[in-house]
């Protein structure tokens, strides 16, 4: 009889919170396995606005120490993911009979710069009518007041953000499985013992574990079904909508933080990836949460305020190249307004379902580092270990190793355009340089794909090798980022196949079949007219 592997933590979801735990757990020592059912990123972190930002309006609700802690660690992720996390300059314009008016923007400004007062990005500014409308000619000229500008950062991919944590675990030594299914967490004495779970392929697997973190955002709930406890309900999420269109008459040169005048809930409109991210809607949420959709109501209420702030867009449905929609994993509450629901993580020991049991609630993209050092602090109370200090605080990410000497080597490549030299360096940092290895040892990876010149056929060989891509979506929407590109990189998907398929050894069926499910897949993005 085969004896289980067994591991001090398991933690189940690969999202951005899973990951930065399983990164601190496993530098501090902590054997450490991470599963989720699907793909790394493929739920709520991937649906954010991507943003690494201080949470300016949570100065509303007086959330003084949740700012102050985003401030702190939107300066922590520029260290240590410079190549992924990139200061964003953000304009704030103030309309006549708005709710939130010139001095109150003031002062939020005043507030948030003393609270960042060892940020190493400049002060606020505020600008007059004539000023803004200088610097961004196509913002509405009716109702303006003027306008305050600040910086915060942005991360373009947090797929990548998300992989980086996890490639980092995996150097540790924490093992990371995806598309593994938790079907029940086991106990024995009251204890967590054990946990069982099914693979991408049917195969039933257990491990033993001294202690769970569900990190599984939406899911925490359903998660905990498989314990052998019920719990009351923790998680009641909100949805939130994004749209994504290409440039526009008149469109910003900076990012917008505006209020809507539907609502007065303040949306952004963010250059991103050579387009405008807009969004996003906050509405409560509870349908499904396999398949989440923008509605045509969310898409009408963004494309709506967006004319309204830049009225020479004329933006209509068909502008959009797609959209996204997931669910925010917020405390539960059953009454109030969506947008007063507190955006702190909350670290919940559920010793009334099982000891060694913990449930991550909420949480923010900008915090999830801050949050994996205090739930690795709480492990090792239930573990009883006297652990190392954090480590992640200082440590960089992979790819945020060699970019200078990535970048010269790139540039030596006779083969490598600038436009992918810039591109590898943006997504990879200095795991480029392995790329371009891959690419100067096997000429058949040494191709451009696109006749633009920006993708290197070494890539798909490199993330089926080194970053456990296991599908045709995961290679094109979570690792070499194409996806996400204003035609979702469909020209490319055919050439990114037959790659794959030598890769993985896949049969003519086999390699049809994945692409019929990355077509769906990126229809799934699609807005109808």
């Amino acid at each position: 009889m085969n004896v289980p592997a067994r591991f001090d933590v398991a933690i189940i979801g690969a999202g951005v919170n899973g990951a930065g735990i399983a990164r601190d757990a496993a530098l501090r020592g902590l054997r450490v396995i991470v599963l989720d059912k699907n793909d790394m990123c493929s739920g709520t972190s991937a649906i954010s606005s991507r943003l690494i930002h201080g949470g300016l309006r949570y100065l509303e609700y007086a959330e003084i120490p949740l700012v102050y802690e985003s401030l702190h660690e939107r300066r922590c992720l520029r260290r240590i993911a410079e190549h992924l996390v990139k200061p964003l300059r953000i304009s704030i314009p103030v309309f006549s009979g708005a709710r939130r008016g010139t001095l109150l923007i003031r002062l939020g400004m005043i507030a948030y710069d003393i609270l960042s007062f060892n940020k190493l990005l400049p002060r606020h500014d505020m600008l007059n009518r004539d000023e803004i409308k200088k610097e961004e000619p196509g913002l509405r000229t009716e109702g303006l007041l003027g306008a305050a500008r600040y910086f915060d950062a942005q991360v373009k991919f947090a797929e990548r953000l998300v992989l980086e944590n996890l490639l980092a675990a995996r150097s540790a030594g924490a093992e990371i499985r995806t598309y593994s299914e938790v079907r029940e967490i086991r106990t024995c004495d009251g204890a967590v013992d054990a946990i069982f779970y099914i693979d991408r392929d049917g195969n039933e697997h257990e491990v033993g574990v001294d202690a769970v973190v569900n990190a599984t955002g939406p899911w925490v709930d359903e998660v905990l079904k498989t314990a052998p406890k019920t719990s009351k309900r923790f998680v009641g999420g909100t949805k939130g909508s994004h749209i994504i269109v290409s440039s526009f008459e008149g469109a910003p040169k900076d990012a917008f933080y505006v209020e809507a005048a539907a609502d007065g809930r303040p949306f952004f409109i963010i250059p991103w990836n050579d387009q405008y991210l807009i969004g996003t809607t906050d509405i409560r949420y509870d349908e499904s949460l396999e398949e989440i959709r923008a509605s045509r109501a969310e898409v009408d209420y963004l494309v709506a305020e967006t004319n309204r702030v830049f009225p020479q867009a004329n933006l209509g449905v068909g502008d959009i190249n797609f959209a996204y929609a997931g669910v925010r994993p917020l405390p539960y509450r059953e009454k109030g307004p969506e947008s007063a629901i507190t955006r702190r993580h909350i670290i919940k020991v559920n010793r009334k379902i099982a000891k060694g049991l913990i449930s991550i609630i909420g949480g923010k993209l900008t915090t999830y580092r801050n949050l994996a050092e205090q739930t690795v602090d709480r492990l090792a109370k239930i573990l009883r270990r006297k652990l190392p200090e954090c480590r992640t605080r200082d440590t960089l990410l992979p790819g945020a190793w060699g970019i200078d000497r990535a970048r010269e080597q790139l540039a030596a490549a006779d083969f490598v355009t600038e436009r992918a030299s810039d591109r590898l360096l943006s997504i990879y940092g200095g795991r480029a340089a392995a790329v371009l290895e891959l690419a100067t040892t096997d000429p058949d990876l040494a191709m451009m794909l696109d006749t633009e010149g920006r993708y290197l056929a070494a890539e798909i060989a490199f993330v089926i090798r080194e970053e456990f891509a296991a599908s045709l979506t995961d290679i094109v929407f979570r690792r070499t980022m194409a996806g996400y590109d204003s035609d979702q990189g469909r020209p490319l998907f055919p050439a990114i196949a037959a790659l794959a398929a030598t890769e993985f050894g896949w049969t003519t069926n086999e390699q049809d079949g994945e692409l019929r499910k990355l077509i769906d897949y990126a229809d799934s993005f699609r807005v109808a007219e």
